[in-house]
């Protein structure tokens, strides 16, 4: 029997939710982006066409579709579907809906999907209470994760899911979901009636930076804000206003975080100035710490550029200081500065690499310091022989003078060499 009160509340809380819940879709025809993970040759439509699902991870950016996509797959195979999100949810909570689902299971003949959003955010323990559950196939996870997966779940876990990972939506797909807000006269704006000039638009969809939620949010806010107007048309400075400031994806925790910080050291490291210079934008205008940038500067100097040009290491601590001393936003021209003295410097990372080969031996073992080297402070000392034949460079012609400096253990190694090729590719 239907609930008729129940009926109502959904109908009610429906017309009530934000614009980009009402437009989720509910089916892969309605679902836009992602043509390679949802095509119809795709192996995630041929698991769910052939009824052979088992437990997800969809890795990807906040509004991307993850859980669009995991209600779609619920509906397509006739799942039932339970929601939870690892940020307000107890494992009480879910191991309550699982008890459930082991009786729909028994009773009733029906998957259930459990949907964990944010899945990195429950801990390793919490993790290992789904895992009885999701091998003895009482439940389908789903887990939606904006990290990334090798690190944030755990491995038993990772190995009896298929991860599927989800881009950024690219300009295309945000347009026909902007688009389809507007004329949908039943959840969307087309009652409203608005037109949105080409102009407006393109700015609504960089603004969104491949977020469809974002682009929705921002459709509607503006929306909201002209409904007192007697002109319908949504003008490229209207938008403007209201949206002042692009908002740039950039989560100072997470993996884009690494990303971002990783394409601007290989641009430095490819000797391309422009390429670095954009990626320090990128960080600047997402609010990263200014610090940071500098302290990655001052290792990269000695890593990368070395006694290639020792004045590097000067440049990138006069720039941290910089930043200290004077702080943003002015310290982001001593920072490009930094960045394009880095770029444009000759590179040798033989120094960081001959420290590499050092710490291979230094492992070996706790080799003693030969004789000669050691300081004869007391005269047991000097009795023992600590010092005895030590050879003192400055008594020498040019100051130089051959000498061991290795355990006998190791005999005489050769680390350091300017010119020689690396031994092994750096990630």
């Amino acid at each position: 029997m239907v609930d008729l009160f129940d009926q109502a509340y959904q109908d009610r809380k429906q017309r009530n939710a934000p614009l980009a819940e009402r437009m989720r879709p509910a089916n892969f025809q309605g679902f836009f982006g992602q043509e390679e993970l949802v095509g119809k040759r795709s192996p995630l439509r041929k698991i769910i066409q052939e009824d052979n699902l088992s437990s997800l991870i969809f890795w990807g950016p906040p509004g991307s579709g993850k859980t669009t996509l995991a209600k779609i797959i619920a509906q397509e195979t006739q799942s039932f579907f339970v929601y939870f999100s690892a940020v307000a949810t107890s494992i009480k909570e879910v191991r309550e809906a699982i008890s459930l689902a082991q009786e729909r299971l028994k009773f009733q003949e029906q998957r259930t999907i459990l949907f964990l959003d944010e899945i990195h955010r429950f801990n390793k323990a919490q993790q290992d209470a789904l895992l009885p559950y999701v091998e003895d196939g009482t439940i389908v996870l789903i887990g939606a994760t904006t990290e990334n997966p090798s690190f944030e779940i755990i491995s038993p876990l990772l190995s009896r899911s298929a991860v599927f990972v989800l881009k950024s939506l690219d300009s295309s797909a945000l347009r026909k979901i902007l688009l389809r807000a507007l004329q949908d006269k039943k959840r969307g704006l087309g009652l409203l009636e608005f037109q949105i000039l080409e102009p407006s638009l393109k700015k609504l969809i960089y603004f969104a930076d491949g977020d469809a939620r974002v682009a929705l949010n921002a459709l509607e806010f503006i929306v909201n804000d002209l409904k007192g107007e007697k002109e319908k048309i949504i003008k490229p400075e209207k938008v403007s206003s209201l949206l002042q400031k692009h908002a740039l994806r950039y989560d100072k925790g997470g993996e884009e975080h690494y990303n971002v910080i990783s394409a601007f050291i290989k641009s430095l490291r490819d000797s391309d100035p422009d390429g670095a210079l954009y990626w320090l934008a990128r960080m600047v205008e997402s609010g990263e710490d200014p610090r940071f940038i500098a302290r990655r500067m001052i290792v990269f100097a000695s890593e990368d550029i070395g006694n290639a040009d020792p004045q590097a290491l000067q440049v990138a601590t006069a720039v941290a200081r910089a930043v200290d001393y004077v702080g943003l936003p002015e310290a982001q021209i001593n920072l490009a500065q930094g960045t394009t003295y880095l770029a444009t410097a000759p590179k040798s990372d033989a120094s960081y690499i001959a420290l590499l080969k050092a710490k291979e031996d230094a492992r070996k073992g706790s080799f003693g310091v030969p004789l000669p080297l050691r300081n004869a402070v007391t005269s047991l000392m000097k009795k023992l022989g600590y010092g005895q034949d030590y050879q003192y460079a400055h008594d020498f012609p040019e100051g130089k003078v051959e000498q061991d400096h290795f355990p006998p253990e190791l005999g005489k190694k050769t680390y350091y060499s300017p010119y020689s090729p690396r031994p092994k590719k750096k990630c």
